[in-house]
């Protein structure tokens, strides 16, 4: 659900709005349970609209239970604060500031924000830099390549980076990008990983030096002369906020001595249940120290997750040595000063099932702040990225000074969630000079290869309104398509020859450009124009003129079908002599039709295009069967049965043609397609699943691959069937038992695929409780292309009519627990489960 600025199209050039807002669907049932989310945003023509990719389960708003769907009618809420107005149309970060941003895939500005992040501790950028990558490595493959093309990008690039690169190389897809994961599970995972990635190399051990601490875990009893201590490492801390006021309260809390007494006694080995204080105390901190704030937790009472607004100050010096070093251990090396400098600051602005993203970073730990926010890096001071970001309450300015009224607070949903210190002693080793030198030769070429066609294609586009594309069809394209990639129409038109040619270049001149590529003589070369008939099809129509091609391309373009008139779509038609050398097309008059021709196979479900030919208006199609029946490889005077191809979207359109009416009774005009195949006897259709070219063409229009996978591995594909949509419940079972060699389709069970949680919906389908397999693959207004089956045990018919229960039995003597499944038919009692369970002893 997004907020828009309505008709921002028509505004002035360089409006610009900043605005904090809440969007709300509201229960109707209990105004509590209204689903409310809150977020800000520069919005300007570029960014008209924002909001949240997922804002709630779609299952939850058509339960009528709920009460957020009420008699067809739902409400949903807006309050929109304008705060000020900043006019960012041309500004340009790098210009501004020296630093570039990162692009948002979609809700990717939580893994922005821990980049930049990453990116300007520079040792660790030098160290991914050095990590060993070659020429051969895709960086979509490899999370290390990928890394080092986005640190190089960031820092010799002008204009905002992608991270497409960087994702694809995580495994995840489109969707994933889409969804908000946890920010420190992406930071360990990626730390884990280049940690791997780093051992037997130069670099090895770099990731522990820079974030990696430890603590002392300890029990020690009051009465007795015993302790138990345990040593663990940690790359970050999780601090409490609530209950907090600022750092060092939430160190004060994880150090807390927690008393073990009562019920609660301490097993001690060798003395038994003794009274004994339990705690953590640091060994040592790392030079980077990561600082995750609890801003999120469970709420017990409210059952659902909350985000914690409570103001929560954190300083720019942070030292871990004060009150005696009270946080450290009696093993921890007292030499080395833990007085830390802060260097970065990840927000949060938004509620707990959404929102925005973006760091306050000081690169070189100087005055300067940072904001790093997505594509956009801005200079901000001091205030700005350390108070403004504790959260708590905001007072807003009394618009009536003179009158006694209760000013108006409103609570920051902006607020720090992950603090990053730098150690003062480690300072100039972590701050230091990175230049190309530590970049390996082979990726400055790669990405310097990547940039020069970077500027040509925007070179191609600057000057795009200088050029017309032509893209030139023939029957070679048409017989390599037709049959394999396609079945309907003629041709794809995207992945014929594309030429790109000067608007003012005349058309012969073109003409030499496709002789030069195909070898065919200027004058053995005949061009037709395609047009976008009402049925949507794409079909030649007609000739050139003589006098149009005396025109220039652009002027031929012009007066072409406007329905594509960003580019030229042109057929050509070239005429083979026995010795398959090119030589001048036939004359054509009024008379002659070009029609465009397609055999079918039945026994092998095959469809190919065979060829075209001239025919005479006046004539009848029985006069060409001696020529079609040549092109199939026919005897002469094999009967053969003709059908004309006429739409096939939103459904397949394909008659029958009397081949006795001549072809301006059938209505037939140049670029139709006519279809053929052998006249089958009555009696042998049967033996075919599609006998004719109708029948096929209406499979292939509603075939399906899917995807099956078992329910007990839903995340990974058994095995794939192509199906058509039209499929009932019972051939599609039919089907997924043949394949796994399973005599009885009935024990086969399916559950639909949820498209938004990428999972098994909860409920199975019924036997035959639905029609067709297109009923199974469809979620809301989502179409899917996955299934999941089990194997039963008993025919699904059967099992419906029973209840399947788990009865965990306890053994007294032998103190086991034993779990029975049992399945009885619905109307049963107590008593009869009793007995059933009887029989299983």
């Amino acid at each position: 659900m997004y907020l828009d600025v309505a008709d921002s199209a028509s505004l002035p050039y360089g409006w610009s709005r900043y605005a904090q807002f809440s969007l709300a669907v509201v229960n109707q049932i209990h105004n509590k349970y209204s689903i409310r989310k809150d977020t800000q945003h520069q919005f300007n023509a570029r960014e008209s609209d924002w909001g949240f990719t997922s804002f709630m389960p779609l299952g939850e708003l058509y339960d009528p239970c709920r009460g957020y769907l009420v008699n067809d009618t739902l409400i949903v809420e807006a309050e929109v604060i304008v705060r000020r107005i900043v006019d960012y149309w041309t500004y340009d970060s790098k210009k501004e500031t020296g630093y570039v941003g990162l692009k948002n895939q979609g809700a990717t500005c939580y893994m922005n924000s821990l980049l930049q992040t990453l990116y300007h501790i520079p040792y660790f950028r030098k160290a991914v830099y050095h990590m060993p990558t070659t020429e051969n490595d895709m960086p979509s493959g490899s999370i290390p390549l990928a890394l080092q093309s986005l640190f190089y990008k960031l820092q010799y690039s002008d204009s905002s980076v992608a991270t497409k690169e960087l994702t694809k190389s995580f495994g995840w897809d489109t969707y994933d990008s889409f969804m908000q994961h946890d920010v420190q599970e992406l930071n360990r995972v990626l730390c884990e990983k280049l940690e791997d990635k780093m051992k037997g190399t130069v670099v090895e051990g770099t990731i522990q030096q820079l974030f990696e601490g430890h603590h002392m875990n300890y029990i020690e009893c009051i009465n007795v002369d015993y302790k138990s201590t345990r040593k663990e490492s940690f790359y970050d801390l999780q601090l409490d906020v609530k209950g907090c006021r600022d750092v060092y309260a939430s160190f004060d809390k994880y150090v807390e001595v927690e008393r073990l007494e009562g019920d609660n006694k301490y097993q001690a080995e060798q003395y038994g249940l003794q009274d004994a204080k339990k705690g953590v105390l640091f060994i040592d901190f790392p030079p980077v120290l990561q600082l995750q704030l609890k801003r999120f937790e469970y709420d017990f009472m409210r059952d659902t997750m909350v985000k914690i607004n409570d103001r929560y100050e954190f300083p720019l010096q942070l030292d871990l040595d004060r009150d005696e070093g009270k946080y450290l251990s009696p093993e921890a090396d007292r030499s080395v000063r833990n007085l830390y400098t802060l260097h970065s600051v990840l927000v949060h602005s938004g509620g707990v099932h959404g929102g925005h993203y973006y760091a306050f970073i000081r690169p070189t730990l100087s005055d300067q702040w940072y904001k790093f926010d997505d594509e956009r890096v801005t200079k901000e001071d001091m205030k700005r990225a350390l108070e403004e970001q504790y959260g708590g309450e905001e007072e807003l300015p009394q618009t009536n000074p003179g009158f006694n009224n209760t000013p108006f607070k409103f609570t920051k949903y902006s607020n720090a969630y992950m603090l990053v210190y730098i150690r003062e002693s480690d300072k100039d080793k972590i701050i230091c000079n990175v230049d190309e030198k530590d970049i390996a030769e082979h990726l400055r070429e790669r990405l310097k290869k990547e940039q020069e066609e970077k500027e040509h294609k925007k070179k191609e586009k600057a000057e795009a309104h200088l050029y017309t594309i032509i893209k030139v069809a023939r029957d070679d394209d048409l017989a390599e398509q037709i049959g394999k990639d396609i079945y309907f129409d003629l041709v794809d038109h995207d992945k014929v020859r594309s030429f790109r040619i000067q608007k003012q270049t005349p058309f012969n001149v073109f003409k030499e450009e496709v002789s030069k590529e195909y070898g065919i003589p200027i004058q053995f070369q005949r061009f037709w124009l395609w047009a976008k008939r009402q049925n949507h099809t794409y079909r030649p129509n007609r000739p050139l003129t003589p006098l149009e091609e005396t025109q220039s391309v652009g002027a031929l373009r012009e007066v072409s079908n406007k329905a594509h008139n960003a580019e030229l779509k042109l057929f050509l038609e070239v005429e083979l002599g026995l010795d398959l050398r090119p030589i001048a097309p036939p004359d054509k008059t009024k008379e002659d039709i070009l029609l465009f021709f397609k055999h079918y196979d039945p026994e092998k479900e095959e469809l190919h295009f065979v060829g075209r030919l001239f025919v005479k208006s006046t004539g009848k199609p029985i006069e060409i069967l001696s020529k079609l029946n040549k092109m199939a490889g026919y005897a002469p005077d094999q009967e053969i049965d003709l059908y004309e191809e006429i739409k096939f979207e939103p459904s397949v359109m394909c008659e029958p043609i009397d081949k006795k009416l001549t072809v301006r009774a059938s209505q037939l005009e140049d670029g139709d397609i006519i279809c053929f195949q052998k006249s089958l006897p009555v009696e042998s259709t049967e033996q075919f699943r599609y006998p004719d070219v109708p029948s096929f063409l209406e499979y292939v229009h509603n075939r399906q691959v899917v995807h099956f996978r078992s329910l007990e591995k839903p995340k990974e594909d058994d095995f794939c069937l192509e199906m058509s949509r039209l499929y009932s419940y019972d051939d599609v079972v039919e089907r997924v038992a043949q394949k796994l060699d399973l005599d009885d389709p009935s024990k086969i069970r399916l559950t639909s695929h949820n498209c938004y949680s990428q999972q098994p919906k909860p409920q199975p389908i019924k036997y035959r409780g639905v029609d067709h397999l297109s009923d199974m693959l469809i979620h809301y207004n989502q179409t899917s292309d996955i299934l999941y089956y089990e194997v039963l045990d008993i025919p699904l018919p059967e099992l419906q009519c029973l209840k399947t229960l788990k009865v965990a039995f306890h053994h007294a003597t032998k103190d086991e627990v034993v779990i029975h499944t049992i399945r009885l038919p619905k109307q049963s009692t107590v008593g009869d489960v009793i007995n059933d369970l009887k029989t299983k002893n």
